[in-house]
């Protein structure tokens, strides 16, 4: 893309911008006396929907931010490493529906770099080759796994580490340092996560060797040690990176640690704000959109069930804006 187009693009999303959800908008919501009250606001928003599935309503505002990247950019493949966790979602029902002989409905993102038909297909046939290259042997690990063993945890754990090195890969080959650095984030978050529960629920060495994913700011021999002898001993190893505040965070718990993992995403992208060229205010302002999504999911379930507004607020992510 030229660089005047660029200029465009960033110039339309800065707009846009300005309609992303703030923190005192989220604080109307926290305050609201119920879940309808909360959709009256959104709605105020522009947000459409949501008054008996918000889903809807979250899968709509997907759709408007990708069809915004359409009409700025016309081919988004740049931007495909945001959607591969889809793909491998859509991978993981596909593998658990042929095992179940039945179609599993309601289960696939819509949202991905590849068809949810192709990817059905594929595994109810067995034409892997009608998969892109990096699923094809993943599926069939995964397809085979299932079916001999009916081990689905296992199952998920080869689909959930081949979804992470293609984020990681993508991040690499794109050469653009704000998507090497979603990659580099979102594997170790993903890596630290899995060692945690790992520990907690005992599993082996092997286990761990064949769930973690490498990346760049981790050592996975040093990780793995840890996650082997305690939770005390994963915080002592992670005081020794960049990933040391987190560390104090599972502290608390690990939902805690997840939304510490979030907001560091939203922090290091937080600069694009004032970027004028290229690719990262626009890849910043996907993910952006991704997190005021899930900020307002977490904000509507609470509501929904009646949860404390603390106990919701606590979950609640840091906004871009």
């Amino acid at each position: 893309m030229a660089e005047d187009q660029y200029l465009y693009a960033v110039a339309r999303i800065r707009t846009k911008e300005l309609s992303l959800l703030s923190a005192s908008f989220f604080e109307q919501l926290l305050s609201a006396p119920d879940y309808e009250a909360c959709i009256r606001l959104l709605r105020e928003k522009g947000w459409e929907g949501g008054q008996n599935d918000w889903e809807e309503m979250l899968s709509r505002e997907r759709q408007k931010t990708w069809k915004l990247m359409e009409e700025l950019l016309g081919d988004t493949s740049v931007f495909d490493v945001f959607l591969y966790a889809n793909d491998y979602s859509n991978l993981k029902a596909a593998v658990k529906g042929c095992r179940h002989r039945t179609e599993l409905e309601n289960v696939y993102i819509e949202q991905g770099t590849v068809p949810v038909d192709v990817i059905r297909t594929a595994l109810r046939e067995n034409r892997f080759e009608d998969l892109p290259e990096k699923m094809r042997e993943p599926a069939r690990e995964a397809q085979r796994i299932l079916l001999q063993t009916y081990d689905g945890q296992l199952c998920d754990v080869v689909i959930d580490r081949a979804a992470l090195e293609a984020i990681y890969q993508a991040g690499k080959d794109s050469r653009n340092e704000f998507l090497m650095l979603y990659g580099e984030l979102t594997v170790a978050c993903a890596d630290i996560k899995t060692a945690v529960r790992a520990c907690r629920t005992g599993k082996s060495r092997e286990f761990l060797e064949r769930a973690l994913a490498p990346c760049d700011s981790l050592d996975l021999k040093e990780l793995t040690e840890a996650a082997l002898e305690g939770e005390e001993a994963i915080g002592r190893y992670l005081a020794r990176t960049e990933y040391e505040e987190g560390a104090e965070r599972l502290k608390e718990s690990l939902s805690a640690f997840e939304r510490w993992c979030d907001n560091l995403m939203i922090r290091r992208i937080r600069p694009q704000l004032h970027n004028a060229f290229g690719l990262g205010p626009l890849a910043a302002y996907i993910l952006a959109r991704e997190n005021e999504i899930k900020s307002v999911r977490i904000v509507l379930s609470g509501k929904k069930n009646e949860l404390p507004e603390e106990s919701i607020r606590e979950r609640v992510r840091e906004t871009y804006v």
